[in-house]
C-alpha cells in the first residue's frame, strides 16, 4: 500500500513512517525538506500519485493566532483538493483532544477549522485526537514559571508518549476509514500540577509547584474536562515515570 505522510520529517511523522515501512508499506515521507509543500502545493500532486492513504501530521511553524489559522486552513484545502484529484481513499489526520472546548486558544480554533474541512471534503477519513505529548511537558511546566515557583492548574491532565500516538496513527492508517473521530490518551489521569511535580522531581529540580485554579493553559482557562478525553478513549501503555526513565537512559 502506498501511504503518504505529510509532515513526515517531524517528531510524529518520522515515527509513523518508520512503523509503516517496517510493515512493508510503500511510504513517502513528505515535507518541505523533501520538496513537498502543502502551502505552495509544490510537489504535492506528484507525491500523492498512486497513494491509497494520506496521513497528515503537519504542524504550523508559528502558533500565533492568525498564522496558525492560515496554515491549517491553507494546508488543509490544498491537501484535500490534491487528494480528491489523485483518488486517495483514506485521509488520516492528527488533531488534539479538547479542540472544541478550548476555543480561547487560537491553536485549538485552527485545529477545529482543519477538522471541519476534512469532514466536508467527501474523502473517507479518520481523525485521531491525542492529548498532550510527554515531550511537551517541559514547555508546559515552564509556561507556569513565576520567580522560583511554578503556578499551574490542578485541572485533570492525561498526557501521552509520542511513540504511542504514532503507533495509533500507523494502525488507523492501514485500517478502513472510520468517518469519525478517535481519541487517544496516556494511561494516567492526574492534576496538571501533579504531573509537573513528578517531571521536576525526575529532573532534580527542587522548585515548588503551586496549584493555582486561575492558571491558564497558554492563555486558555482550564477545567477537568478541557484536556482529557471522553468515554472509552484508546490508552497508550507508557506511563510518565517509565518515559522519564527511558529518556534519562538515552541521554
Amino acid at each position: 500500500m502506498k501511504i503518504v505522510v505529510i509532515g513526515g520529517s517531524g517528531l510524529i511523522g518520522k515515527n509513523v513512517v518508520s512503523k509503516l515501512r517496517k510493515q512493508g508499506h510503500d511510504v513517502v515521507a513528505a515535507s518541505p525538506a523533501s520538496g513537498v509543500n502543502t502551502i505552495t502545493r509544490e510537489g504535492l500532486a506528484e507525491a500523492l500519485m498512486g497513494a491509497q492513504v494520506v496521513v497528515d501530521v503537519a504542524n504550523s511553524p508559528s502558533f500565533e493566532d492568525q498564522a496558525v489559522l492560515k496554515f491549517f486552513e491553507t494546508s488543509g484545502r490544498n491537501l484535500l483538493a490534491a487528494e480528491a484529484a489523485a483518488g486517495v481513499g483514506h485521509h488520516v489526520a492528527l488533531s488534539v483532544v479538547g479542540t472544541e472546548r478550548l476555543l480561547d486558544s487560537g491553536y485549538f480554533r485552527a485545529k477545529l477549522v482543519q477538522e471541519n474541512l476534512i469532514k466536508a471534503s467527501g474523502i473517507p477519513y479518520t481523525i485521531l485526537r491525542a492529548t498532550q505529548f510527554f515531550e511537551f511537558i517541559n514547555a508546559i511546566v515552564q509556561s507556569g514559571a513565576d520567580g522560583d515557583v511554578f503556578r499551574l492548574s490542578p485541572a485533570h491532565f492525561q498526557p501521552i508518549a509520542s511513540d504511542d500516538v504514532a503507533a495509533a496513527l500507523a494502525e488507523l492508517a492501514v485500517g478502513a476509514p472510520l468517518n469519525g473521530t478517535v481519541e487517544v490518551a496516556g494511561p494516567e489521569r492526574l492534576g496538571l500540577d501533579v504531573f509537573a511535580q513528578q517531571f521536576l522531581a525526575a529532573k532534580g529540580d527542587k522548585r515548588r509547584v503551586i496549584a493555582d485554579i486561575h492558571a491558564g493553559y497558554f492563555g486558555a482557562a482550564l477545567d477537568d474536562k478541557s484536556l482529557t478525553p471522553g468515554d472509552r478513549p484508546r490508552l497508550g501503555p507508557t506511563r510518565l515515570a517509565d518515559w522519564l526513565s527511558q529518556a534519562a537512559a538515552n541521554t
